[in-house]
Order: structure tokens, then C-alpha cells, then sequence
């Protein structure tokens, strides 16, 4: 992996899945555009186990489906 992709393009072709990109770009407000895919999986701990192991210097985790809404997002 490690090929630069949009959030729109992650949103196609990774349904319901944790992703890992190296080098995201922004928007106003943080919202992802793309970056470099490093890794993804339906296992959030494995897409987790994969950022310490690759250990990039600026990356961000995506997740592709639909949170619960009792779910609480811890940043």
C-alpha cells in the first residue's frame, strides 16, 4: 500500500473498515481530503497494531461506516 487516495475514493472502496493514511491533508476544521493509505481492516485494534508498528511521523485512523450513537469519540 502506501498509495496517496482521497477521502472520497476510501469512502468507495473501503465499506465499513478502520484506515490508516500517513501525510493526510487537511481542510478547515480537519476534515481529511487524502493522504497515503498505509493500511486497512475491519479490525479497528489491527489498523491500531499497524500505526505503532509502522510508526508514521503524521497519520491519521478513519473509520468508513456508521458509528453507533451512544458511541463516544475520545481525540
Amino acid at each position: 500500500m502506501n498509495e496517496t487516495i482521497s477521502f472520497l475514493e476510501i469512502q468507495e472502496r473501503f465499506n465499513s473498515e478502520w484506515i490508516l493514511l500517513s501525510d493526510p491533508e487537511t481542510e478547515n476544521g480537519l476534515e481529511v481530503k487524502n493522504g497515503k493509505l498505509l493500511w486497512h481492516s475491519r479490525d479497528r485494534d489491527e489498523v491500531y497494531r499497524k500505526a505503532r508498528e509502522f510508526k508514521p511521523k503524521h497519520s491519521a485512523i478513519l473509520y468508513t461506516g456508521r458509528l453507533p450513537q451512544d458511541a463516544v469519540i475520545v481525540l
